[in-house]
């Protein structure tokens, strides 16, 4: 091998950096506090840029938690002090790198040791150590030299340099008297002023103040340190117009925007002590917020807690686990309710849910190299599956396994697009040879489906039975559902929630409301908007030799569900149109109103005039298309595993 010859390893930064400046950066130390998130990949980012000298600093060894966003953190890194692999790491890229490091980390004791001969001073602290990031901050102007942070936040960074004749550190975020929480808020608002990340946290019962903990991203790590190197080089070269604070540069890779703020007076401004105030009482609520649970632990949790996103009718997850070994688990599923009419023909609708419960958990357990093998029994009144998941040699991870969490219902209207000639092969391979899949595209299939979808939705609510299903099955409060469904993403038009709350908690109440046309309206959001706003109808029917029994039902849920995935992955969305069905075969059941019957007999012949010969071997209609902008607000999530044990 060749040896090491500086001006070659970092000959490629010629042309942004001149060789004689490039020269300059080899002469140049840095010091760097903190190896962890930000701190090693500024590093190594800053050791890239061929600069010939670095001090640092850190006292933690590396852990599992680390492995997605810290430079140095590998499987064969795990146990090892953080300073010592990125020592290595540094010589790695430059083997003539003059070290000093600091395996216990910096104190006020020898803080000065550490920023001796520094040149420049970059944070890479821990957010929560705030006391000895003062003193590093005040240390440095003390000795005039630039200091340089840059946040992780979300999936962007966050930059601030501190110019020794500039705004201090102090300046700018306001800490000194206030206690130590306050400390925390008062610099991610000085880090983050403007927000940008907020409108992506989708989580934030993961921030966890308490225990010192807080997510945060590769993604986010990676550009924190690309930032501080281009920042180092217009320092560290003397090229001057650095915009130092008051001068915050935000630059967010997930919502490509990027934000300059000018804070004079930093913390002290009073937008931006409005700001805190209002984060001061967020702050407040996620230290009293209950905490996430904990991840799965051992191979069939793990598998359970992806096979519960299926999909069941009003979110309702009729299922429930009981481990029986470490790799055994008894599904129970609830019994048919006769007096559920979403439940028609025998409680169908749950068997199709119980087959793609099945087909989750067959799928999750691939990713793990093992099959599912078990038995079914019906003996007792109701479905129970004795599973087993053994591993087995060759078992290649299922693709659809990453679209479990992601499939969604999206009741919104869709891109009218046609859908691709491969996109329809997918779909159609994906449901497999077993079941009869027909297509409805054209305009006047998606008028033909709006009346139909329109007459299904009068039906069901004016239905005194389907009352309490609706009751119980919208979720009122804000945010995902993790029972049933949220009212955000009914369909139906915001400025219509409040009546349509006020209607569903009582029958007289919906009564006088359909008086008033309310189902009417309801139709027009949910039906008629929707479906003129859509690539396509699909109805799936099973064969002419094709068993309605339990077993045929479950493998129908799970083509069903395969189909549905495939769905997601191409970037397609999905509206089941039940109702349609219910509202078909309430014909058969001799309903006493009228009008009821009047308007079931419609919908059959409807349906029949769309489906024809198949319309009695129907078993799933829906809409389909390329969703106009991004997921909805709220959807419907799942019970945790531990809420779903039981028999």
């Amino acid at each position: 091998m060749k040896p090491f010859d500086y001006h070659a390893a970092f000959s490629r930064n010629l042309g942004w950096v001149r060789a004689e400046e490039q020269e300059s950066l080899r002469g140049r130390r840095v010091a760097i506090a903190g190896m962890g998130g930000v701190g090693g990949g500024h590093l190594i980012a800053l050791a890239r840029l061929g600069i010939g000298a670095f001090t640092i600093s850190d006292l933690d060894t590396f852990d599992w938690p680390n492995l997605n966003r810290q430079a140095g953190a590998f499987a064969s890194t795990v146990g090892r002090p953080k300073v010592e692999v990125l020592a290595e790491m540094a010589r790695d890229v430059n083997p003539e790198v003059r070290l000093r490091t600091f395996g216990a980390g910096i104190t006020a004791e020898n803080l000065d040791h550490f920023l001796s001969g520094a040149d420049l001073f970059v944070d890479g602290i821990d957010f929560f150590s705030m006391d000895i990031r003062r003193r590093a901050f005040a240390r440095c102007r003390d000795l005039g030299i630039p200091a340089l942070t840059a946040a992780p936040i979300g999936m962007g960074v966050g930059l601030l340099a501190f110019m020794p004749t500039g705004m201090s550190f102090e300046e700018y975020f306001q800490l000194e008297g206030h206690p130590v929480e306050e400390q925390y808020l008062r610099f991610l608002m000085g880090v983050a002023p403007r927000g940008l990340h907020r409108a992506y946290l989708v989580d934030p019962s993961r921030i966890d103040l308490a225990n010192h903990r807080g997510p945060s991203t590769g993604a986010a790590c990676l550009l924190c340190a690309g930032a501080v190197a281009a920042m180092a080089t217009r320092i560290l070269l003397l090229r001057g117009g650095v915009e130092a604070a008051p001068a915050h540069h935000h630059y967010d890779a997930y919502l490509q925007r990027f934000a300059t703020t000018r804070m004079r007076r930093g913390n002290a401004a009073p937008a931006q002590r409005l700001k805190i105030a209002i984060a001061r009482r967020q702050f407040g609520a996620m230290l009293r917020a209950p905490r996430p649970p904990e991840p799965p632990a051992g191979v069939l949790e793990s598998i359970l807690e992806a096979g519960r996103w299926a999909p069941s009718g009003d979110n309702v997850q009729p299922w429930r686990f009981e481990q029986r070994g470490p790799d055994a688990v008894r599904v129970s599923f609830d019994a048919h309710d006769p007096g559920n009419p979403y439940e028609y023909r025998g409680g169908e609708p749950s068997r199709l849910s119980a087959g793609m419960l099945l087909e989750a958990l067959r799928i999750a357990g691939t990713t793990h190299g093992r099959v599912m093998e078990g038995q079914l029994d019906e003996s007792a009144g109701r479905l129970v599956a004795d599973l087993r998941f053994p591993a087995a040699r060759g078992v290649e991870p299922d693709p659809l396994y990453a679209l479990l969490p992601l499939r969604s219902v999206d009741r919104r209207a869709y891109r009218r697009r046609p859908l691709l000639a491969r996109e329809r092969a997918s779909l159609e391979a994906a449901l497999g040879p077993n079941l009869i899949l027909r297509w409805h595209e054209d305009d006047r299939d998606r008028m033909a489906f709006a009346r139909l979808g329109g007459l299904a939705t009068r039906f069901r609510l004016r239905l005194p039975e389907a009352h309490a299903i609706h009751r119980s099955a919208i979720d009122w409060a804000p945010g995902h559902s993790a029972t049933g469904i949220p009212a955000g993403a009914t369909g139906l038009w915001r400025p219509t929630l409040p009546l349509m709350r006020w209607a569903v908690r009582d029958w007289r109440r919906m009564v006088a409301v359909n008086r008033l046309g309310g189902a009417h309206a309801a139709a027009l959001q949910m039906d008629w908007a929707t479906a003129l706003g859509s690539s396509a109808f699909l109805t799936v029917a099973l064969p002419e030799e094709g068993r309605r029994d339990t077993e045929g039902l479950l493998a129908a849920g799970a083509s069903l569900l395969r189909f549905w995935l495939t769905a997601t992955r191409l970037g397609l969305v999905m509206q089941p149109g039940i109702a349609m069905l219910l509202c078909a075969h309430m014909a058969e059941s001799g309903l006493d109103d009228p009008g009821l019957r009047r308007d079931a007999a419609r919908c059959a012949e409807g349906l029949r005039a769309l489906a024809g010969e198949e319309t009695d071997r129907l078993i799933f209609v829906a809409r389909l298309g390329e969703p106009r902008d991004k997921p909805p607000r709220q959807r419907s999530v799942r019970r945790s595993v531990a809420d779903l044990r039981g028999g």
